[in-house]
Protein backbone atom coordinates (compact mmCIF):
# COMPACT_ATOMS: atom_id res chain seq x y z
CA UNK A 1 0.00 0.00 0.00
CA UNK A 2 1.51 3.53 -0.59
CA UNK A 3 2.29 5.57 1.65
CA UNK A 4 0.92 9.14 1.82
CA UNK A 5 0.78 11.16 5.03
CA UNK A 6 -0.92 14.64 3.85
CA UNK A 7 -4.25 15.04 1.97
CA UNK A 8 -6.74 18.11 1.96
CA UNK A 9 -10.39 17.10 1.65
CA UNK A 10 -13.56 18.83 1.19
CA UNK A 11 -16.59 18.33 3.59
CA UNK A 12 -20.50 19.23 3.54
CA UNK A 13 -22.60 18.17 6.27
CA UNK A 14 -26.42 17.55 5.03
CA UNK A 15 -28.94 20.61 5.00
CA UNK A 16 -32.09 19.88 7.34
CA UNK A 17 -35.47 18.91 5.85
CA UNK A 18 -37.75 21.61 5.53
CA UNK A 19 -41.15 21.64 7.48
CA UNK A 20 -44.70 20.90 5.99
CA UNK A 21 -47.87 22.71 5.90
CA UNK A 22 -50.84 20.49 5.80
CA UNK A 23 -54.09 20.13 7.09
CA UNK A 24 -56.03 17.46 8.28
CA UNK A 25 -58.73 16.40 6.13
CA UNK A 26 -60.92 13.96 6.90
CA UNK A 27 -64.53 12.97 5.81
CA UNK A 28 -67.44 14.58 8.66
CA UNK A 29 -64.25 16.52 10.14
CA UNK A 30 -64.93 20.17 8.44
CA UNK A 31 -62.14 22.01 10.61
CA UNK A 32 -58.95 19.40 11.04
CA UNK A 33 -56.55 21.46 11.73
CA UNK A 34 -53.09 21.80 10.71
CA UNK A 35 -51.03 18.62 11.09
CA UNK A 36 -47.36 19.16 8.94
CA UNK A 37 -45.08 17.70 10.25
CA UNK A 38 -41.27 18.57 11.37
CA UNK A 39 -38.46 17.77 8.81
CA UNK A 40 -35.49 15.75 9.27
CA UNK A 41 -32.08 16.55 10.31
CA UNK A 42 -29.38 16.51 8.00
CA UNK A 43 -26.22 14.36 8.28
CA UNK A 44 -22.71 14.84 10.43
CA UNK A 45 -19.39 14.61 9.14
CA UNK A 46 -17.59 12.84 11.67
CA UNK A 47 -13.74 11.76 11.78
CA UNK A 48 -12.55 8.47 13.72
CA UNK A 49 -9.35 7.16 14.75
CA UNK A 50 -9.20 3.21 13.60
CA UNK A 51 -6.67 0.70 14.36
CA UNK A 52 -4.53 -0.75 11.30
CA UNK A 53 -4.61 2.19 9.36
CA UNK A 54 -1.07 4.10 8.67
CA UNK A 55 -1.58 5.80 5.23
CA UNK A 56 -3.76 8.43 4.15
CA UNK A 57 -3.61 7.12 0.09
CA UNK A 58 -7.62 6.77 0.62
CA UNK A 59 -8.01 10.57 0.33
CA UNK A 60 -5.82 11.09 -2.48
CA UNK A 61 -8.68 9.59 -4.51
CA UNK A 62 -11.70 10.80 -2.77
CA UNK A 63 -11.54 14.53 -1.36
CA UNK A 64 -15.37 15.57 -0.77
CA UNK A 65 -17.27 13.84 0.97
CA UNK A 66 -21.26 15.17 1.59
CA UNK A 67 -23.47 13.91 4.23
CA UNK A 68 -26.91 13.54 2.99
CA UNK A 69 -30.08 16.01 3.65
CA UNK A 70 -32.58 15.66 5.72
CA UNK A 71 -36.21 14.57 4.53
CA UNK A 72 -39.19 17.12 4.41
CA UNK A 73 -41.85 16.59 6.60
CA UNK A 74 -45.46 15.16 5.44
CA UNK A 75 -49.13 15.39 6.38
CA UNK A 76 -50.45 13.50 9.45
CA UNK A 77 -47.87 14.96 11.77
CA UNK A 78 -45.22 12.48 10.17
CA UNK A 79 -41.71 13.69 10.37
CA UNK A 80 -38.91 13.82 7.34
CA UNK A 81 -36.40 11.09 7.67
CA UNK A 82 -32.83 12.38 9.50
CA UNK A 83 -30.09 12.42 6.64
CA UNK A 84 -27.92 9.61 6.40
CA UNK A 85 -24.28 10.46 8.03
CA UNK A 86 -20.70 10.17 6.80
CA UNK A 87 -18.26 8.66 8.94
CA UNK A 88 -14.25 9.21 7.71
CA UNK A 89 -12.08 6.30 9.07
CA UNK A 90 -8.67 7.87 9.91
CA UNK A 91 -5.33 6.24 11.13
CA UNK A 92 -4.49 6.67 14.72
CA UNK A 93 -1.89 10.06 14.89
CA UNK A 94 -3.90 11.75 12.69
CA UNK A 95 -4.27 15.63 12.73
CA UNK A 96 -6.76 17.85 11.54
CA UNK A 97 -5.69 21.46 10.39
CA UNK A 98 -8.05 24.31 9.03
CA UNK A 99 -7.78 25.69 5.66
CA UNK A 100 -4.14 27.40 6.56
CA UNK A 101 -3.06 24.57 6.84
CA UNK A 102 -1.17 25.64 10.46
CA UNK A 103 -4.45 26.23 12.79
CA UNK A 104 -4.70 22.51 14.59
CA UNK A 105 -8.48 21.40 15.10
CA UNK A 106 -8.12 17.98 16.41
CA UNK A 107 -5.90 15.36 16.70
CA UNK A 108 -6.78 11.83 16.68
CA UNK A 109 -4.30 10.02 19.23
CA UNK A 110 -6.79 6.95 20.48
CA UNK A 111 -8.14 4.16 18.82
CA UNK A 112 -12.43 5.31 18.40
CA UNK A 113 -11.29 9.08 19.14
CA UNK A 114 -14.57 10.86 17.41
CA UNK A 115 -14.93 14.21 16.07
CA UNK A 116 -17.06 16.24 14.53
CA UNK A 117 -16.62 18.14 11.17
CA UNK A 118 -19.70 19.55 10.47
CA UNK A 119 -22.91 19.34 11.95
CA UNK A 120 -26.18 18.65 9.96
CA UNK A 121 -28.59 21.02 9.47
CA UNK A 122 -31.53 20.96 11.95
CA UNK A 123 -35.11 20.50 10.25
CA UNK A 124 -37.60 23.06 9.65
CA UNK A 125 -41.06 23.15 12.38
CA UNK A 126 -44.56 22.06 10.49
CA UNK A 127 -47.22 23.94 10.92
CA UNK A 128 -48.41 22.28 13.43
CA UNK A 129 -46.28 23.46 15.79
CA UNK A 130 -47.77 27.62 14.83
CA UNK A 131 -51.58 26.74 15.86
CA UNK A 132 -52.70 29.23 18.52
CA UNK A 133 -56.16 30.15 20.22
CA UNK A 134 -55.59 33.06 17.29
CA UNK A 135 -54.74 31.32 14.45
CA UNK A 136 -55.96 27.85 14.39
CA UNK A 137 -55.22 27.46 10.44
CA UNK A 138 -51.09 28.64 10.27
CA UNK A 139 -49.90 28.62 6.67
CA UNK A 140 -46.40 28.56 8.58
CA UNK A 141 -43.76 26.35 8.09
CA UNK A 142 -39.56 26.80 8.85
CA UNK A 143 -36.86 26.07 6.28
CA UNK A 144 -34.67 23.57 7.15
CA UNK A 145 -31.32 24.75 8.67
CA UNK A 146 -28.88 25.25 5.60
CA UNK A 147 -25.70 22.66 5.50
CA UNK A 148 -21.84 23.79 6.87
CA UNK A 149 -19.26 22.98 4.38
CA UNK A 150 -14.80 23.31 5.04
CA UNK A 151 -12.07 22.33 3.97
CA UNK A 152 -9.46 20.59 5.63
CA UNK A 153 -5.81 19.21 5.72
CA UNK A 154 -4.97 16.00 7.01
CA UNK A 155 -1.95 14.84 8.44
CA UNK A 156 -0.78 11.86 9.44
CA UNK A 157 2.45 11.41 12.70
CA UNK A 158 2.90 7.90 12.72
CA UNK A 159 2.94 6.25 16.24
CA UNK A 160 6.38 4.28 17.01
CA UNK A 161 8.28 3.70 19.97
CA UNK A 162 11.48 4.32 18.32
CA UNK A 163 12.82 6.45 15.34
CA UNK A 164 15.75 5.70 13.05
CA UNK A 165 17.12 9.22 12.07
CA UNK A 166 20.29 9.70 10.14
CA UNK A 167 22.02 11.12 7.26
CA UNK A 168 20.59 9.54 4.33
CA UNK A 169 22.51 6.36 3.54
CA UNK A 170 23.98 5.57 6.83
CA UNK A 171 22.56 2.53 6.91
CA UNK A 172 18.71 2.94 8.58
CA UNK A 173 16.96 0.60 5.95
CA UNK A 174 19.31 -2.41 6.40
CA UNK A 175 19.79 -1.95 10.13
CA UNK A 176 15.41 -2.16 9.99
CA UNK A 177 14.86 -5.37 8.10
CA UNK A 178 18.00 -6.70 10.13
CA UNK A 179 15.92 -6.32 13.66
CA UNK A 180 12.33 -6.72 12.03
CA UNK A 181 10.87 -8.22 9.29
CA UNK A 182 9.73 -5.20 7.97
CA UNK A 183 11.23 -5.17 3.83
CA UNK A 184 12.67 -1.60 2.97
CA UNK A 185 14.17 -0.69 -0.08
CA UNK A 186 17.51 -1.09 0.36
CA UNK A 187 20.89 0.31 -2.18
CA UNK A 188 23.74 2.07 -1.73
CA UNK A 189 22.66 5.46 -3.31
CA UNK A 190 20.92 8.48 -0.93
CA UNK A 191 17.74 9.14 -0.77
CA UNK A 192 16.65 5.25 -1.27
CA UNK A 193 14.14 5.90 1.56
CA UNK A 194 11.56 8.10 0.69
CA UNK A 195 8.86 7.28 2.97
CA UNK A 196 8.73 5.91 6.66
CA UNK A 197 8.43 2.40 7.43
CA UNK A 198 7.43 0.72 10.51
CA UNK A 199 8.89 -2.45 11.42
CA UNK A 200 7.87 -5.03 14.71
CA UNK A 201 10.81 -6.03 17.03
CA UNK A 202 10.59 -8.53 19.30
CA UNK A 203 13.42 -8.61 22.08
CA UNK A 204 13.16 -10.87 25.41
CA UNK A 205 9.08 -11.46 25.22
CA UNK A 206 8.96 -8.03 24.38
CA UNK A 207 7.82 -6.09 21.22
CA UNK A 208 8.41 -2.20 20.28
CA UNK A 209 7.92 -0.61 17.35
CA UNK A 210 10.36 0.80 15.04
CA UNK A 211 10.13 3.80 11.81
CA UNK A 212 12.72 3.70 9.61
CA UNK A 213 12.30 7.69 8.46
CA UNK A 214 14.07 9.14 5.07
CA UNK A 215 17.51 10.48 5.44
CA UNK A 216 17.88 14.47 6.83
CA UNK A 217 19.93 16.78 5.18
CA UNK A 218 21.40 20.55 5.99
CA UNK A 219 17.90 22.79 6.43
CA UNK A 220 15.84 19.99 6.60
CA UNK A 221 14.41 21.65 10.08
CA UNK A 222 13.11 24.42 6.99
CA UNK A 223 11.42 21.81 4.60
CA UNK A 224 14.68 21.06 2.39
CA UNK A 225 14.07 17.61 0.95
CA UNK A 226 10.85 17.31 2.85
CA UNK A 227 12.71 16.86 5.99
CA UNK A 228 9.72 19.10 8.07
CA UNK A 229 7.39 16.46 6.75
CA UNK A 230 9.80 13.42 8.14
CA UNK A 231 10.84 15.38 11.30
CA UNK A 232 6.89 15.38 11.87
CA UNK A 233 6.61 11.82 12.46
CA UNK A 234 9.77 11.75 14.90
CA UNK A 235 7.16 13.94 17.28
CA UNK A 236 5.32 10.68 18.44
CA UNK A 237 8.62 8.56 19.00
CA UNK A 238 9.71 7.79 22.76
CA UNK A 239 13.37 7.39 21.57
CA UNK A 240 15.34 8.29 18.54
CA UNK A 241 18.05 5.77 17.60
CA UNK A 242 20.84 8.42 15.66
CA UNK A 243 22.94 6.10 13.50
CA UNK A 244 26.03 7.48 11.79
CA UNK A 245 27.87 6.13 8.42
CA UNK A 246 30.65 4.51 10.13
CA UNK A 247 32.90 5.13 6.64
CA UNK A 248 31.84 8.74 6.96
CA UNK A 249 35.72 10.96 7.11
CA UNK A 250 33.87 13.07 9.48
CA UNK A 251 31.50 10.82 11.84
CA UNK A 252 31.43 14.17 14.65
CA UNK A 253 30.40 16.28 11.88
CA UNK A 254 27.32 14.07 10.49
CA UNK A 255 25.92 13.76 13.65
CA UNK A 256 25.87 17.62 14.30
CA UNK A 257 24.47 17.84 11.10
CA UNK A 258 21.38 16.29 11.76
CA UNK A 259 21.39 17.17 15.28
CA UNK A 260 21.18 20.19 14.56
CA UNK A 261 18.06 19.96 12.41
CA UNK A 262 16.38 17.68 15.11
CA UNK A 263 16.99 20.21 17.93
CA UNK A 264 16.39 23.20 15.47
CA UNK A 265 13.08 21.61 14.41
CA UNK A 266 11.58 21.99 18.04
CA UNK A 267 8.56 20.56 18.91
CA UNK A 268 10.10 18.46 21.71
CA UNK A 269 12.57 16.40 19.44
CA UNK A 270 16.08 17.93 20.97
CA UNK A 271 14.77 16.39 24.88
CA UNK A 272 13.55 12.78 23.51
CA UNK A 273 16.04 10.56 24.81
CA UNK A 274 19.13 9.38 22.13
CA UNK A 275 20.81 6.10 21.59
CA UNK A 276 23.63 7.05 19.48
CA UNK A 277 25.57 4.22 17.01
CA UNK A 278 28.42 3.87 14.77
CA UNK A 279 26.85 1.85 11.55
CA UNK A 280 28.15 -0.29 8.88
CA UNK A 281 31.42 -1.31 11.27
CA UNK A 282 31.48 -4.85 9.21
CA UNK A 283 33.15 -2.15 6.42
CA UNK A 284 35.87 -0.88 8.82
CA UNK A 285 39.09 -2.41 10.60
CA UNK A 286 38.92 -2.59 14.53
CA UNK A 287 41.06 -0.01 15.18
CA UNK A 288 39.59 2.64 12.75
CA UNK A 289 35.94 1.59 14.43
CA UNK A 290 37.32 2.41 17.87
CA UNK A 291 39.04 5.69 16.90
CA UNK A 292 36.02 7.07 15.07
CA UNK A 293 33.35 5.56 17.98
CA UNK A 294 35.27 7.87 20.33
CA UNK A 295 35.06 10.91 17.88
CA UNK A 296 31.05 10.42 17.66
CA UNK A 297 31.11 9.64 21.68
CA UNK A 298 32.90 13.37 22.25
CA UNK A 299 30.69 14.69 19.93
CA UNK A 300 27.13 13.26 21.20
CA UNK A 301 28.39 13.46 25.13
CA UNK A 302 27.63 10.17 25.84
CA UNK A 303 28.33 6.40 25.09
CA UNK A 304 27.83 6.04 21.26
CA UNK A 305 27.63 2.00 20.36
CA UNK A 306 29.74 0.31 17.47
CA UNK A 307 26.62 -2.02 15.09
CA UNK A 308 26.94 -3.17 11.58
CA UNK A 309 22.97 -3.50 9.98
CA UNK A 310 24.64 -5.88 7.45
CA UNK A 311 26.37 -8.37 9.96
CA UNK A 312 24.43 -8.21 12.57
CA UNK A 313 27.11 -6.54 14.95
CA UNK A 314 26.51 -5.55 18.04
CA UNK A 315 22.81 -5.42 17.28
CA UNK A 316 21.00 -6.97 20.42
CA UNK A 317 23.19 -4.35 22.40
CA UNK A 318 21.76 -1.40 20.96
CA UNK A 319 18.25 -3.22 20.65
CA UNK A 320 18.22 -3.43 24.64
CA UNK A 321 19.25 -0.04 25.10
CA UNK A 322 16.53 1.11 22.73
CA UNK A 323 14.13 -0.73 24.96
CA UNK A 324 15.57 0.61 28.79
CA UNK A 325 14.04 4.07 27.34
CA UNK A 326 11.02 2.64 25.77
CA UNK A 327 9.90 0.75 28.95
CA UNK A 328 10.91 4.28 30.88
CA UNK A 329 8.51 6.20 28.16
CA UNK A 330 5.37 4.03 28.43
CA UNK A 331 5.77 3.70 32.32
CA UNK A 332 7.23 6.71 33.31
CA UNK A 333 10.24 5.52 35.19
CA UNK A 334 13.95 5.90 34.64
CA UNK A 335 15.53 3.21 32.36
CA UNK A 336 17.42 0.12 32.62
CA UNK A 337 20.57 1.21 31.26
CA UNK A 338 21.89 -2.11 32.93
CA UNK A 339 19.93 -4.35 30.37
CA UNK A 340 19.70 -1.92 27.91
CA UNK A 341 -11.49 16.43 21.35
CA UNK A 342 -12.19 18.14 19.28
CA UNK A 343 -12.95 20.99 17.20
CA UNK A 344 -16.92 22.43 16.72
CA UNK A 345 -17.76 24.03 14.20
Amino acid sequence: MKFLDEAKIHIRSGAGGNGCVAFRREKYVEFGGPDGGDGGRGGDVTAVAVEGLNTLIDYRYQQHFRAERGRDGMGSNRTGRDGKPVVMKLPVGTQILAEDKETLLADLVEPGQRVTLAQGGKGGRGNAHFKSSVNRAPRRADPGQEAQEFSFWLRLKLFADAGLAGLPNAGKSTFLSRVSRARPRIADYPFTTLHPQLGVVYLDGAEFVLADLPGLIEGAHQGTGLGDRFLGHMERCGVLLHLVDGTHDDVAEAYRTVRHEIVAYGQGLGEKPEVVALNKIDALTPDLIEERRQALAAACGHEAHAVSGASGAGVETVLRALHGHIRAHRGGSEPDIAESAAWQP
